[in-house]
């Protein structure tokens, strides 16, 4: 189920407040390769296990957060920084 368009105009990190939109369909297969190959965690420490059929990320391009049926999950240990990932 995908995201709502308006919900996504007014989404913002909770941490750094930067405006959030969809992740590409290409990076979000570049983040679902790391996940496989076990080498994605979450801001918290916890390792990534479950692909991601959706994803936000922030405009500066530094976190992305997942979205679990439609649903945002905006939570700062949630978030998954890029820097883990090569050429992302």
């Amino acid at each position: 189920m995908p995201i709502d368009g308006k919900l996504l105009e007014i989404l913002c990190c909770p941490v750094s407040k930067t405006p959030l939109t969809l992740l590409l369909p290409q990076r979000l297969e570049k983040l679902n390769q790391a996940i496989r190959a076990g080498a994605v965690k979450y801001v918290g420490g916890g390792a990534v296990t479950e692909e991601l059929g959706e994803a936000l990320i922030t405009e500066d391009h530094k976190v992305i957060y997942p979205v679990r049926d439609g649903i945002p999950i905006l939570l700062e240990e949630k978030g998954i920084g890029t820097t883990q990932l090569q050429d992302f």
